[in-house]
């Protein structure tokens, strides 16, 4: 049986207790050992129970052994007894068989012997649980090493003659006692040693091969032949990097041959000449196959703060070097997997700083050794570190200033140390020391925490003092500053200010600055009105007014300096008795833009309509904090609903509740940069332009596209709908009828498409009551639109009458037959006029009939009552055709009308479409001769009468007269002119007029004819070199014409390769004899008689022998008319004149391909 568990096991098995014994297994990987199997063993029938130890406990599983036969045996003999005389005594023993054995007693004379039961009862099942309280896991060994494998386990009930016995097994192999392998078991625990005998690989190593033009060696394979074979067998499937492997997997006492082949990008080399041969034995006989393994770990890795971009990192060397050649050094982003190599060649002392480390961010290290054989474990990480430079103690303030002196106390001010050690410094100390006596004494003994502090007693007036300032921070006490200069105490009676204090700079450009400073302490006689900021370049002494008129902030932008000069500056404050002294010059400053330096940005939030200022700053630090500013004092208030919000780089100031307290000139600098800052003035004009967007914004209207309207549907219902430019799903809308909100319910159905932006309300009952101004509110997100529509006075009966036609038709057309298309009129390409219906809801004895001014009409072919299209041809239609016309569908259940009247603008539609198609399929004009003269005739699909046409003369419309008899029928019109003269001579012109064109045709009727090109040339011509070209083509004049050929514009000579023919007077030609690339180009055919002519151009392309034909694509040229050059004569008419022609007409009715053209009729008339 075979079973696989997760926890303790328990086995009852169905035999005596003797019968249990454990077993287990140890597998071998290489050098690593690790649990394999453990297996139960019923030593009696050989059964195997078998299983995966996957955790430490394994669930309950019974196993019943079957019963078999087995012989009587004493398992706890009788023993001896001493008792006292006259007692009773019991004996035991225990036996075991199958089937149950019987005991026998032989009594001596002595004794008696008394049994209860000579049958021995059943022997009872026992119920063993076995708990697995440790187990080994995978194993490292050194090579040559012992390895202990420890299990230790309960058994329940433990009983001392029945302890288990261990059975260890390696790769699936049992183990026995040896040499190499030691086995102990009791008392719960089973131990197993192994001591790695390596008989069963060696390590080959090579040197690498001359290499000088071919590719770099990527790894190399290693083969293996044993001695007396000449099978050689690659030992590694990839390719090794090193130029060492262990070959694995030998028979102990076999000897083999070794070679190596390199590989590189190309692919792999010629093998290596083969080693001598190799025994694999156990290592202590043989030193060539000797070798260390790898290094064990090195220990624990401690990182400190080095600078504020690397890391000093110091560890334990490993317990076994091996041979160590160095270390390698890793680091890695705390929560990241992302390792990266310190140093990319061992390092061999076990101190290393890393560098390139960003600042801020947070690492941990590891090391790994490494000897020949290749690198050891890792180490154990580190502890998590952020890069930042190591604490030290704040260098020393300088610049100690006297503020102000009232001969009893002195106010002095100091600039902060340039170095802050890494932190904040916090606290300040001051000394100070009478000149006179040379002696320093603490002016305080609590640290002063502002750069301004006033000394009050201990001095004399009239004595001069010196003092010194300290600075402290979480370190300790830094150095003293330089010892001011000698300051006398006495009081400042100057009617001028004192002198200002903190100048800085900030916002520094490639040639501005903006400098900052803070009031005097001492103000003179009366009250400061202003400041002026002097300059002067580093190393300089000459200083410079920046300001001519002074200011009244304590700011102010100095513009036009030298791009990386070096500027200091000082400020004086000015007031109603003059200029005060000036102040301690600021510290140097470079007038050069930070790299990649960003100025502020001013918008409106498209999301909220906050109005912002965005700032990025190109320098940070894990210490950097945003310090924003309004007029150059820092914003400390936010009650007004002004927000400053930070993250990383990006620091951004809301205002959210923005007015006109809200202008001036904002700036923000960043801390513990190289001076990170900028500044934006924000005008009037600005703020209002910002103010409008921000309303948008935060009260924003959805547009529409169309206003509230209204539909009127089947049944009379009311839709009520409008469609804005976009919505959500999440929009949300109310409908009003005259101030009063409407529910969705089946009678204000309500409903939107996201998709198409419709919202719509379809109101069952349109009644009296309805009149009215109906109108939709919604709202998506914070967007909103409303709309309405006003239904009172005539717009509402015309809305209400529809509306109740439109429920009367559902009623007729539920009940009986009914037309579900009214009388149409379609006219078809072939001029035919057709009036058409469509009825349904038929049955058998359904009657259709035509009525005009209702006398009934029956047509020449019934109505198809089967596909319910009804049609009634107008054939030739014309005036005769005016009338009202009916159609009626009837039977049992009802009837149904429709009409429409075919006179007025409807019959005016019908011709102008018709002179459309006549106009549009009018033939040229032809000439016959009649009997009293000439007829002009213009063939067309159908002409009548009422069509607008008009016949021209040289530009003069022609009047119908005896003499000029316009006429025509269906199938042309015509003009005939009555015994003509040479008046009659010139350029006749038929118009057809319809709403859109004016269709012509033209006829020149001078008597005589020009010359004209039939056909037969084509427009463009390609031909090799060499060979014959001949243009052909068929002309035609009276009387003949004169035909000439010309090449690019130019008369083309004739000669023996250009031939020019005219056979019959009408068949001209132009032969080429071998054409050359030089013949290609345009030839033009002029045609010329003294009535006028015509010209054509070909174009011409020669391509030589070989070459892909030319793809000259033909462009059609237009044949220009050539006018006449002499007066013309027409011969006069005879007066006998060969009897007109018919002229062909067009057959009525037939059917055109393309589709018929429809026109509506009017309001067919309702039923009452």
């Amino acid at each position: 049986m075979h079973s696989c568990f997760s926890h303790a096991v328990c086995i009852e098995l169905c035999i005596e207790p003797t019968d249990v014994i454990l077993l287990y297994t140890l597998r071998k990987k290489g050098t690593k050992l690790s649990l394999g199997r453990l297996f139960m063993i019923q030593q009696h029938n050989e059964l195997f129970v078998f299983f995966h130890q996957v955790e430490k406990k394994m669930p309950e599983k019974y196993i019943r052994e079957e019963s078999m036969i087995r012989g009587p045996k004493f398992v706890v003999r009788l023993r001896s007894h001493t008792v006292y005389e006259n007692s009773a005594i019991k004996i035991f023993c225990t036996v075991e068989g199958y089937p149950t054995p019987q005991v026998i007693c032989h009594e001596r004379k002595d004794l008696f012997w008394c049994f209860s039961d000579a049958i021995l009862p059943e022997i009872k099942y026992t119920k063993i649980n076995i708990t697995y309280t440790e187990t080994f896991d995978v194993t490292f060994g050194k090579e040559g090493d012992k390895v202990t494998l420890t299990c230790k386990m309960i058994i329940n009930p433990n009983l001392a003659n029945l302890q288990p016995e261990a059975l260890w097994y390696r790769d699936e192999y049992l183990l026995k006692e040896s040499k190499w392998v030691k086995m102990e078991s009791g008392g719960g625990v089973a131990k197993l040693t192994v001591v790695e005998n390596l008989i069963d690989y060696v390590i080959v190593s090579w040197k690498p091969p001359n290499t000088t033009t071919e590719g770099p060696i990527i790894g190399y394979f290693v083969d293996r032949c044993e001695v007396g074979t000449e099978n050689w067998v690659q030992c590694n499937d990839s390719p090794a990097k090193i130029c060492k492997y262990p070959v694995q997997g030998l028979f102990e006492g076999h000897s083999y041959y070794f070679r190596v082949r390199a590989v590189n990008s190309r692919g792999t080399g010629r093998p290596s000449r083969m080693s001598e041969p190799i025994i694999s034995e156990v290592c202590s006989d043989f030193d060539f196959c000797v070798h260390s393994g790898v290094p064990s770990a090195p220990g624990q890795v401690v990182a400190t703060r080095e600078t504020d971009t690397s890391v000093l990192i110091q560890w334990a060397p490993p317990k076994d070097p091996n041979n160590l050649i160095g270390y390698y050094i890793d680091s890695c982003v705390k929560g990241s997997k992302d390792w990266t190599s310190a140093n990319h060649k061992p390092h061999k002392q076990t101190r290393f700083v890393v560098h390139g480390l960003t600042t801020g961010e947070t690492y941990v290290f590891r090391v790994q050794a490494i000897n020949e054989l290749g690198l050891s474990d890792e180490s154990q990480e580190s502890a998590p570190l952020s890069v930042r430079a190591a604490l030290k103690l704040p260098s020393s303030p300088y610049d100690v200033s006297l503020l102000y002196c009232d001969g009893e106390s002195m106010v002095i001010n100091w600039k902060q140390p340039i170095h802050s050690g890494g932190a904040e410094v916090t606290d300040y100390y001051i000394d100070k020391c009478n000149v006179a006596k040379k002696t320093w004494k603490e002016v305080n003994i609590p640290p002063i925490k502002e750069r301004l502090h006033k000394v009050i007693g201990g001095l004399t007036a009239g004595s001069v003092y010196q003092f010194r300032v300290y600075g402290a921070n979480l370190i300790g006490l830094g150095d003293a500053s330089t010892p001011s200069a000698p300051f006398k105490c006495e009081a400042w009676t100057m009617p001028e200010p004192g002198p200002a204090y903190d100048v800085t700079f900030t916002e520094v450009r490639d040639d501005s600055v903006v400098v900052e400073w803070k009031a005097p302490v001492y103000s003179g006689a009366s009250a400061i009105t202003g400041y002026f900021v002097e300059k002067s370049k580093k190393g300089s002494d000459n200083w410079s007014k920046v300001n001519e008129s002074s200011v009244n902030h304590c700011y102010l932008k100095v513009k036009g300096l030298e791009t990386g000069e070096s500027y200091l500056f000082r400020v004086q404050a000015e007031n109603a008795q003059g200029i005060g002294v000036a102040s301690t010059p600021s510290d140097p400053a470079c007038i050069k833009a930070l790299p990649g330096a960003q100025e502020i940005k001013c918008g409106v939030d498209e999301e909220s309509g906050d109005i912002y200022l965005s700032f990025e700053s190109c320098q940070m630090t894990e210490k950097s904090k945003y310090v924003w500013k309004k007029s150059y004092q820092e914003i400390t208030d936010f009650s007004k609903g002004i927000v400053v919000k930070t993250s990383g780089s990006h620091s951004t100031l809301l205002f959210k509740n923005p007015d006109k307290e809200d202008l001036g000139t904002y700036s923000v600098s960043v801390t513990h940069t190289d001076g990170a800052s900028a500044s934006y003035k924000i005008s009037a004009e600005e703020l209002e332009k910002m103010l409008a967007l921000s309303y948008d914004i935060r009260n924003p209207i959805i547009p529409l596209k169309t206003e509230l309207a209204y539909k009127i549907l089947e049944r009379g219902r009311m839709r009520f709908w409008l469609q804005a430019e976009g919505i959500s799903s999440a929009v949300t809308y109310k409908f009003f009828a005259n101030n009063k909100e409407l529910v969705n319910c089946e009678q204000t159905k309500m409903s939107h498409d996201a998709a198409t932006g419709i919202i719509e309300m379809v109101m069952d009952h349109f009644t009296d009551d309805s009149e009215g101004t109906f109108t939709v509110q919604i709202q998506d997100g914070r967007a909103k639109a409303q709309s309405s529509l006003v239904l009172i006075g005539d717009a509402f009966k015309a809305a209400l009458a529809e509306a109740e036609y439109q429920r009367r038709e559902y009623i007729r057309v539920k009940e009986g037959p009914h037309f579900t298309e009214f009388l149409s009129v379609q006219t078809g390409d072939n001029a035919s006029v057709t009036l058409i219906c469509k009825v349904a809801n038929l049955k058998k004895d359904s009657v259709f009939q035509w009525y005009k001014d209702d006398v009934e009409v029956i047509p020449e072919v019934p109505a198809d009552l089967s596909s319910g299209v009804c049609k009634f041809p107008l054939t030739n239609f014309s005036k005769k055709d005016v009338g009202l016309y009916k159609a009626t569908i009837t039977d049992d259940r009802g009837q149904d009308v429709s009409q429409i009247d075919i006179s007025g603008k409807a019959f005016d539609d019908i011709i102008n479409e018709l002179s459309r198609i006549a106009g549009s399929s009018a033939a040229e004009l032809s000439i016959q001769c009649t009997a009293e003269g000439i007829m002009l005739q213009c063939h067309m699909k159908y002409y009548t009468e009422e069509m607008k046409i008009h016949w021209k003369q040289k530009d003069s419309k022609i009047s119908a007269s005896e003499r000029m008899r316009i006429g025509g029928n269906p199938a042309m019109a015509t003009l005939e002119i009555v015994e003509p003269t040479d008046k009659d001579k010139g350029m006749y012109t038929f118009e057809i007029v319809d709403p859109e064109k004016t269709h012509s045709r033209i006829l020149d009727l001078s008597g005589e004819h020009r010359g004209k090109v039939i056909g037969g040339l084509p427009d463009v011509v390609t031909i090799m070199e060499k060979k014959t070209l001949s243009l052909t083509c068929t002309v035609c004049g009276d009387p003949k014409p004169l035909v000439s050929w010309s090449k690019n514009e130019q008369e083309l000579e004739l000669s023996d390769q250009y031939v020019i023919a005219l056979d019959s007077g009408k068949f001209a030609s132009l032969t080429i004899k071998g054409v050359s690339l030089e013949d290609s180009g345009k030839y033009t055919m002029t045609v010329l008689n003294k009535y006028g002519g015509e010209s054509v151009d070909i174009i011409v392309s020669v391509y030589k022998h070989g070459d892909k034909i030319p793809d000259v694509k033909p462009t059609p040229l237009p044949k220009r008319i050539m006018p006449p050059t002499v007066p013309i004569e027409i011969p006069t008419v005879k007066s006998a004149a060969p009897a007109a022609a018919k002229s062909p007409a067009p057959p009525q009715n037939a059917k055109s391909s393309a589709p018929p053209r429809g026109m509506k009729s009017p309001t067919p008339t309702r039923k009452k």
